[in-house]
C-alpha cells in the first residue's frame, strides 16, 4: 500500500466563463500542483464542486486526471455519493485510472446508524478495492463523526485506511484519534483550507489536503515542520492566513480569483452557490495577494497587463 503522506491539495473544477468544464484549465491547474511539490492530488473534492458536477462528469474528469497524472503523485479520488452503489462505481473509475484511495464523506442517510454506516463503507470498498479516507467533515456537509465513532467505524470497516479530519476542534480530534484508533488506520490527515495546520501537525496529522491556490506555500510550510524549523513553519503560516481567512469565506470563489491572478486559469465561474467578491473584496485580494507576493509571485492582476513583482 502506497505510503501518504505530505500536502495533498484539492483540485478545482475550472469551467469556461459559459458554465462548460474546461478541461485544459483543469490540467493547466493539475500541472501547477505537481510542479509546486504537492506529495499527491485529490479529486474531486468540496473544492472541486463535486456536488455540482453530473455523475458522468465526474466518471470523465476522473479519467482524464489519471491520465494527466500518469503516476507523477498519488492520487486520491473523491467518490463520495449518498448511493454506495453509485459512491462504488466513482471509486472503481478512480481504482482503474491509478487512485490509491478514495476519499467519502459520511453519508447523512446513515446518522446514528453504526451498523449501516459501516455496511455503506464496506459494500464501496468491497466492490472497488481501492483502500478508503474517511472524510469526517462536520454538518452540512458531513456528519461529524465523534471520534468514538470514527474509530469504531474504523474498526468495523478494513479497507478505512486514512481518516481527514475536519470536525472542530480538529486537532483535538487528531490527537484522541491517532489514540483510540491505534492500528486501526495507516493516517490522520488535516483539512479546512489548512487553516489550523501548524496544530494539526503537531498533534501528529501526517499530512493536509487545502485548497490548491497556494500549494508552494504550503509544500514550503510542510517540509520546514519536518525539518524541525517550527518557527520557519510558523512564518510561513502567519503570512498566508489572511488569505486562508478570506478563503473560508468564499471558498473557490476566491480559489479561482487567485489562480485567475496567477495567469492559470481564463475563467474564474463557479456552479456552486455562495457569497461573490465585490469590488471591495477584489481590491482586499489585490492587498493580501501584494503582501506575500515573494512567497507566491503573480502572473498578472484584474486591469494590469505588466508582471506584478516585489
Amino acid at each position: 500500500m502506497t505510503q501518504l503522506a505530505g500536502v495533498f491539495p484539492i483540485v478545482p473544477t475550472i469551467f469556461h466563463a459559459s458554465g462548460a468544464i474546461d478541461q485544459a484549465g483543469t490540467r493547466n491547474v493539475l500541472d501547477y500542483i505537481i510542479d509546486a511539490g504537492a506529495a499527491g492530488v485529490v479529486f474531486p473534492g468540496l473544492a472541486s464542486e463535486y456536488d455540482m458536477l453530473s455523475v458522468e462528469e465526474r466518471i470523465e474528469l476522473t479519467t482524464l486526471l489519471g491520465e494527466w497524472i500518469g503516476g507523477r503523485v498519488p492520487f486520491i479520488v473523491g467518490a463520495s455519493h449518498a448511493d454506495a452503489a453509485i459512491s462504488a462505481q466513482l471509486a472503481t473509475t478512480g481504482a482503474t485510472a491509478g487512485a490509491v484511495a478514495a476519499m467519502i464523506l459520511t453519508p447523512h442517510k446513515h446518522a446514528g446508524d453504526p451498523a449501516a454506516m459501516a455496511a455503506y463503507f464496506n459494500d464501496i470498498h468491497e466492490a472497488s478495492g481501492v483502500a478508503i479516507m474517511l472524510q469526517n467533515a462536520p454538518a452540512p456537509m458531513g456528519v461529524g463523526l465523534g471520534v468514538a465513532e470514527v474509530a469504531a467505524l474504523a474498526r468495523a470497516v478494513p479497507g478505512i485506511r486514512y481518516v481527514k479530519e475536519e470536525t472542530q476542534p480538529s486537532g483535538h480530534r487528531i490527537t484522541a484519534l491517532m489514540d483510540a484508533a491505534g492500528a486501526g488506520v495507516e493516517a490522520v490527515f488535516g483539512g479546512a483550507g489548512a487553516r489550523y495546520v501548524i496544530d494539526e501537525l503537531q498533534r501528529g496529522a501526517i499530512g493536509t489536503m487545502p485548497a490548491c491556490e497556494v500549494t508552494e506555500v504550503h509544500v514550503a510550510m510542510l517540509a520546514r515542520h519536518a525539518s524541525g524549523d517550527l518557527d520557519g513553519a510558523r512564518e510561513l503560516f502567519e503570512r498566508t492566513l489572511p488569505l486562508l481567512s478570506m478563503q473560508a469565506v468564499f471558498r473557490w470563489r476566491l480559489t479561482k480569483a487567485v489562480l485567475l491572478r496567477r495567469g492559470l486559469i481564463a475563467s474564474d465561474h463557479v456552479r456552486a452557490p455562495g457569497p461573490a467578491l465585490d469590488s471591495w473584496d477584489q481590491r482586499e485580494l489585490d492587498d493580501l495577494l501584494a503582501r506575500i507576493v515573494d512567497l507566491l509571485p503573480l502572473d498578472r492582476v484584474p486591469g494590469k497587463q505588466e508582471r506584478m513583482t516585489p
